[in-house]
């Protein structure tokens, strides 16, 4: 197993460095395109509701990312320093009420292109697993 992680403070600019880390990880672990696809868009969705939901946008608080490969399943957590969230009680945005809304997509789109999705400390961590074949 191995895992490696890094940290940075909640810019939104700070996005291209967890791009540089999937890229890193797909060099490294030889990733095909269609995973690295769902790695990127779920990742950084993931990273980027971190800096604004997790940590209100405040750049003295971090995000912390880590990648762990198990044999066949590549896994991301992703953790902020804010105060959580119920993310059982996420509206759904496919739901008639909600599609003109713009948030609450992120979520789902996390859990569509994820092979397992979890959420761990109320909320302020966000565990992706991806299944590699």
């Amino acid at each position: 197993m191995s895992e490696i992680s890094i940290s940075i403070p909640s810019l939104s600019e700070n996005i291209r460095i967890v791009e540089s880390f999937i890229d890193n990880a797909k060099e490294r672990f030889s990733l095909d395109d269609d995973i690295y696809g769902n790695i990127m868009i779920a990742v950084t969705e993931s990273v980027n509701n971190a800096i604004i939901h997790g940590n209100d946008g405040n750049k003295d608080k971090n995000v912390y990312l880590s990648l762990n490969m198990e044999e066949n399943t590549i896994t991301f957590n992703i953790s902020d320093e804010g105060q959580g969230f119920d993310y059982n009680s996420l509206p759904d945005p496919t739901a008639p009420e909600n599609i003109d809304k713009p948030g609450g997509r992120g979520i789902f789109l996390m859990k569509a292109l994820s092979d397992e999705l979890s959420f761990e400390q109320e909320g302020k961590t966000v565990k992706l697993s991806f299944y590699i074949s």
